[in-house]
């Protein structure tokens, strides 16, 4: 077994939102980070299949549509890929993150279950919180890229 998430770095007014997590969340807790969660088959077991071979298109875009929601009381728009990981969850599980962003599209933030905090940051300001590794780093990659700077992959 293993989980396949997708998490999005929402960006509104030149800034990004991130989430800190609950005490209890297995994975990372109390850290900060940008909204995300779990493929679940409900995303796409029952929905129409888009193809006669029996598939379902953009199911990742779906996926963090739902979980931006749930988190965050949002709806974004335009979403793009950025980057992918790989870690082993505390329990052992195998989890495989697809890191997204998108555009901030309508509603005020509302906290939902998991996540305790949330704050609209820069770049710098992004520095003064306690993310989940490699998150700042995504931070900055999409804000080169923003910047129309070339990014290449995920690096330190």
């Amino acid at each position: 077994m293993h989980y396949v998430v997708a998490t999005g770095i929402v960006i509104k007014d030149g800034k990004y939102l991130i989430a800190k997590r609950a005490e209890y969340e297995k994975a990372f807790p109390g850290f900060w980070t940008v909204p995300g969660g779990k493929l679940e088959q409900k995303d796409y077991k029952g929905r129409k299949q888009d193809t006669d071979a029996g598939q379902w298109y953009n199911i990742i875009e779906d996926l963090l549509r739902r979980e931006v929601m749930e988190e965050v009381g949002l709806e974004i728009d335009k979403i793009q890929y950025l980057t992918s990981l790989t870690f082993i969850r505390p329990d052992n599980i195998p989890t495989f993150v697809l890191s997204m962003f998108a555009t901030y599209k309508n509603g005020e933030v509302r906290l939902g279950e998991g996540i305790t905090d949330y704050a609209w940051v820069t770049l710098e300001e992004a520095k003064n919180y306690n993310l989940i590794p490699g998150i700042y780093e995504e931070i900055l990659m999409l804000d080169k890229l923003l910047k129309g700077e070339k990014i290449g992959e995920w690096g330190k």
